[in-house]
């Protein structure tokens, strides 16, 4: 009996070890990937030049999502412009009806009911509480995006949202970028210290 509970310990180990090098080595649509690093840096010159238009929002942070980086690997990111450098990565979920039969392709939407994610910029809005607790309300200020807000496109979490990357796609949201628990006490606590908007911008290209 003994024996067979090691062997399981050891297998379980293996599988452990064998998953975390899978993450931490072979990546290639990660957000280290240098596609990635390029669709990045043209997002973010895209960000920076609204923020310079509008001084209303906060000059300091902005919120870049790449959805070409499968959902199971980190593609939120936290950026402090101030000193040119990423705060925080983590993982969020696109809505469902973007899935495609291509794998890590996605399609996007503007159209209620579509469950699709919509590319863009958008300001995060005030916040309130619903189905999934405190959320914050998202205003679309695209035209692939401007109906964010009747759509009820929110920035939340769930509880089934996973923290880490792992091996397979997270589960899917109806259109809302769905972020962990503890990637959402993140976002909250600089949303909320924020005394301007804070612009979240969502690419694929």
């Amino acid at each position: 009996m003994k024996k067979i509970i090691l062997r399981s310990l050891l297998v379980l180990f293996l599988l452990g070890v064998g998953a975390y090098l899978v993450l931490k080595y072979v990546r290639p649509h990660a957000f280290e990937s240098k596609e990635a690093s390029v669709r990045f840096e043209k997002n973010l010159a895209v960000a920076k030049s609204f923020l310079q238009k509008h001084d209303t929002y906060n000059q300091e942070v902005v919120f870049l999502v790449d959805m070409r980086i499968p959902s199971n690997y980190n593609r939120f990111v936290v950026y402090d412009i101030s000193n040119n450098k990423i705060l925080h990565k983590g993982l969020v979920a696109h809505g469902k009806g973007s899935d495609t039969s291509v794998k890590d392709s996605l399609q996007f939407s503007n159209i209620e009911g579509s469950n699709m994610t919509s590319l863009g910029n958008y300001r995060i809005g005030g916040s309130y509480v619903g189905r999934f607790g405190k959320s914050y309300k998202l205003h679309g200020l695209d035209t692939t995006n401007d109906q964010a807000f009747t759509r009820y496109v929110v920035l939340h979490t769930y509880a089934l949202m996973p923290n880490d990357e792992q091996l397979v796609p997270v589960l899917r949201s109806e259109g809302c970028p769905m972020v962990s628990k503890e990637m959402f006490a993140i976002l909250e606590k600089i949303i909320d210290t924020s005394k301007k908007p804070i612009l979240l911008r969502i690419y694929y290209d």
